[in-house]
């Protein structure tokens, strides 16, 4: 069992499967989670088959936790539930729209926020990928996903075959504003980021990469601009393919 202090991103799994029953129950008690006007605007589409889970591997880079895991979870934006129920009882639903995709985006998110703390109190281990939202053309074609249904957030799931170092983080004086936001001077980038960047792996990373800075590692290698507005230009093509922009 683990709580936030000690959690770690789980990439290696063990062979022990997630028993189904298990993993409802957690969805279900995670359905308890704040949702806008009380609509629960997302969905979940549960990927246990081999074969399916190399197809949407594709859209992840490959990553081999895809396959590796016993249970791999898409989360959706889903507003179509709400808009079919509308059309079922004499209403008429306006939600093609930009606004409604960050709603259902919203609490797709905080769905699966809570499902992965309740994961964790009973141990099992997860890996997000924010790959979901780089090809997510691929992922809808691969779960048939209709109008109005957008993949948001992926989590790979399984029991802990690893037992990964803590990943750092700021200092917590670096993401408090108090009253109004207050922008960060010179001095404090080098309050808060030296530690960070003095880090032994970060240090091996600069070495490797032939870079004068840890930032030229995200901007020049891992979140280039180029690559931004690619994915950028996907991901619009998809959410007006999904009918949320027109």
């Amino acid at each position: 069992m683990k709580n936030l202090d000690t959690r770690t991103s789980i990439r290696k799994y063990s062979t022990r499967e997630v028993d189904n029953e298990l993993l409802v129950n957690l969805l279900s008690q995670s359905e308890r989670t704040q949702t806008m006007g009380n609509l629960q605007l997302y969905s979940v589409v549960v990927t246990r088959d081999e074969a399916m889970k190399q197809k949407l591997s594709h859209a992840h880079f490959n990553q081999p936790m895809v396959t590796g895991a016993p249970v791999v979870l898409t989360f959706c934006a889903d507003f179509r539930r709400t808009s079919r129920w509308a059309e079922c009882r004499m209403a008429e639903p306006g939600y093609d729209n930009f606004l409604s995709f960050i709603n259902a985006a919203t609490d797709a998110l905080l769905y699966c926020q809570t499902f992965c703390n309740l994961a964790d109190e009973v141990g099992l281990g997860y890996c997000y990928l924010g790959t979901t939202v780089y090809m997510p053309q691929l992922i809808i074609d691969t779960l048939k996903l209709p109008k109005l249904v957008m993949p948001i957030a992926t989590i790979t799931l399984g029991w802990p075959d690893e037992q990964p170092p803590l990943s750092d983080r700021l200092p917590i004086e670096a993401i408090i504003h108090e009253e109004t936001y207050r922008d960060y001077e010179a001095t404090d980038i080098d309050r808060f980021y030296t530690e960070k960047e003095n880090l032994p792996e970060n240090l091996k990373f600069l070495k490797i990469n032939n870079k004068q800075t840890l930032a030229q590692i995200f901007t020049d290698i891992r979140y280039t601009r180029r690559d931004n507005e690619a994915m950028s230009a996907t991901l619009l093509d998809a959410l007006r393919h999904q009918g949320f922009l027109k």
